[in-house]
This record gives C-alpha cells, sequence and structure tokens, in this order.
C-alpha cells in the first residue's frame, strides 16, 4: 500500500473488521466522527510559521552564542538549542507524516530542509516510521522501542543490555545505522530490507544530503577546529537525541501499556498501546508532540489539531484512553527499572523487570 494511502483515515476505516468491533467497544469510524473535519485539513501557511518560527530562533541562539562566547552562556545554549533541534525534528515529523501541508513537493522540501541538519536521512526515517506507525503494538513487527522477549533477554550479552536499557538516551545514531535489535537494515542504505525498490532513490538522495551536512560539518572543523564543532553543534546534537529518544521510550514504554502478537493484534489495537505525556512548559516549544494517543490513531492530522481531537475522542475512549499523571522524571525512572522484557508466550503481553527473573 502506497505511503500516502497508509496515512489515510477513509482507508484504514474501510479495514475495520467484525474482530475489531468485538474486541473494543467503539470503532476507527466512531472516533473519527466525533472529530472536527477541519481538523484533519493542514494549513500549509500555519505549519510553515511553525517552521520559520524554529529556523529563527535557532539562528538567534546561534546569533547570541557567537557574540557572548563565553562558557557561562554554553551550558544555556546547548539546553536551548538542542531542545530547538528536537522542535525541528517534529516539524519534519510533520513533513514524513504528510500532515505538513497537502504537496507532496513541499512536504518533502522542508522534511529535508529540517532533518538533514541534525543527521536524520528524511525518506530513511520517514519510511521506517511508516512501519512503526502500521505496526504500533506488535511484538513481531513493530520497528522502534518494542520489548524482547523473556528468552532473548536471558540471552543478551552484557554490552547489548547496556545499550538498550542503560543507555536508552543516546541510542538514536545508532539505530540509524543498524535499526533495533533482531532486525538488520541502514537507513541510510537502499539495499535495506526497510525499503522497497521503488524508494530507492529518495533513501539515496536523503543519505547524499547527509553526507553533504557531514562534509560541511568537516570543513567547519577544518577551519576552526574540534573545539568549535563541540561547542556549536556536537553537545545540542546530544541533546536532540536526548530528546528524541526520552519522548519515543516514554510514550511506548510502561507496564500497563499492552503489547499485542499474531491475531490479537490489528491496527486499532496497537494504536491504543501508547500513552500521553505532559512535558509541562516545554509541550508548545516541541510542538505538542506529548498528544501521542491521538497521533497514533489518526496518523495525517496535523499536530496543532491533537488537541481538539483528543478531546472530542477521550469520552468515547473512556479507560481504553491513557495519560500520565506523573512527571516526565518519575515517569521516566520508574519505566526504566520495570519495562526489560516481555512473556515468550501469549497473545496479549505485558512488560517484566529483571526482579521476575530473580523470583523463578
Amino acid at each position: 500500500m502506497p505511503f500516502e494511502l497508509v496515512s489515510s483515515v477513509e482507508n484504514l476505516v474501510s479495514e475495520e473488521t467484525s474482530q475489531n468491533r468485538a474486541s473494543l467497544p467503539f470503532t476507527l469510524a466512531e472516533l473519527k466522527a466525533a472529530i472536527p473535519p477541519e481538523c484533519f485539513q493542514p494549513s500549509t501557511g500555519r505549519s510553515l510559521a511553525y517552521f520559520f518560527l524554529d529556523i529563527g530562533i535557532i539562528s538567534l541562539l546561534y546569533a547570541l552564542a557567537g557574540a557572548i562566547d563565553s562558557w557561562w552562556f554554553f551550558p544555556i545554549f546547548w539546553l536551548m538549542q538542542g531542545t530547538m533541534f528536537w522542535a525541528l525534528f517534529v516539524v519534519g515529523h510533520d513533513c514524513g507524516h504528510r500532515s505538513f501541508s497537502k504537496y507532496k513537493w513541499l512536504n518533502n522540501l522542508v522534511g529535508h530542509l529540517a532533518h538533514t541538519p541534525i543527521l536524520v536521512p528524511f525518506h530513511g526515517w520517514r519510511i521506517s516510521h511508516r512501519t512503526h506507525h502500521n505496526n504500533t503494538g506488535n511484538i513481531d513487527t513493530d520497528e522502534s522501542w518494542y520489548p524482547v522477549a523473556e528468552n532473548t533477554y536471558r540471552q543478551m550479552a552484557w554490552y547489548e543490555k547496556l545499550l538498550r536499557f542503560q543507555l536508552i538516551l543516546f541510542l538514536y545514531p545508532l539505530y540509524l545505522f543498524k535499526r533495533s535489535p533482531g532486525k538488520q537494515g541502514s537507513h541510510f542504505l537502499p539495499s535495506s530490507n526497510l525499503f522497497r525498490p521503488s524508494e530507492k532513490w529518495d533513501v539515496i538522495t536523503s543519505t547524499i544530503c547527509c553526507a553533504l551536512t557531514i562534509a560541511f560539518l568537516g570543513g567547519l572543523t577544518y577551519l576552526y577546529g574540534w573545539m568549535f564543532l563541540l561547542k556549536y553543534y556536537l553537545v545540542p546534537y546530544v541533546i536532540f537525541v536526548m530528546w528524541l529518544d526520552l519522548v519515543t521510550f516514554l510514550h511506548h514504554t510502561e507496564p500497563d501499556i499492552p503489547w499485542y502478537r499474531g491475531e490479537e493484534w490489528y491496527f486499532l489495537r496497537g494504536a491504543l498501546s501508547t500513552i500521553d505525556r505532559d512535558y509541562g512548559w516545554i509541550n508548545p516549544i516541541h510542538h505538542n508532540i506529548g498528544t501521542h494517543v491521538a497521533h497514533h490513531i489518526f496518523l495525517n492530522m496535523p499536530h496543532y489539531h491533537l488537541h481538539t481531537a483528543t478531546e472530542a475522542i477521550k469520552p468515547i475512549l473512556g479507560d481504553y484512553y491513557r495519560k500520565s499523571g506523573v512527571s516526565v522524571v518519575q515517569a521516566l525512572w520508574h519505566s526504566y527499572k520495570s519495562c526489560h522484557f516481555v512473556s515468550d508466550t501469549g497473545g496479549v503481553v505485558y512488560y517484566q523487570s529483571p526482579k521476575e527473573l530473580q523470583r523463578d
């Protein structure tokens, strides 16, 4: 199914089965009907305004850092600029879902302008992210932050556990090159099984863009030295990676979120296996990415309509709607300790902690 159609609510509605209706007390069609129709319509002007605002703030922060050029300011600059890199990624995220505008060429252009400076191959990421959304909550076919089975966990080497469970906020660059555990392929190579033959030149285009960015950064390093690269790019980039991993982890990792195997999984059921998070004052800065449940149900909805959509469907979802009531730090610590693996068997399973193994 082409990407443009995968994101279409109408196609997903038409694929509902009697099993779906029996398993949940509502349907995708009922959820869609509860949302104002205008929520599904992107505004090119509004989307571009968010993009240019982010670019403007990033440029201003660089100008301030260059003018002040003092070590007391750089920690502030790093945190702010890394956060703005993350905000820019979210704009590219809308482009990848075709919810930035109705124009494919503009989505691709802005997507590259947003993602290339932060070394994300837009098309490679867009396509793997498509896989994630089409398989959310499916242990066997989900693309990112899916759980490992207990037997796999027991056999993992110490360094694999270190990367997977201790260094969770630094994994994204590795994921771009190697994907998640148990999966093969790179986001930069068109030969990866992530991609269809027809997507070859999309992948190559994005890879070339990232290579040019690395060459540009290399040129700056040659002219101004490694410390320049560290101060003005590498540290903000690491902050961005931490934001990306933090948000992705928290929206898909919680002890009471179910995961499915085989016939127990279908799109709507899997889409509800995520959770909304409140990031406080930073919500508008990173474009309200915390409204994640509605985003997974309606993939092609612009981020600025997700709050309205969430409020419209909450009465229908009832207890199937999940929103964290604790701080992000508390949620991270809780999931970090509790969510390591799931049972080897069962159609509906939940995360377990290493303490479960000690009881055996």
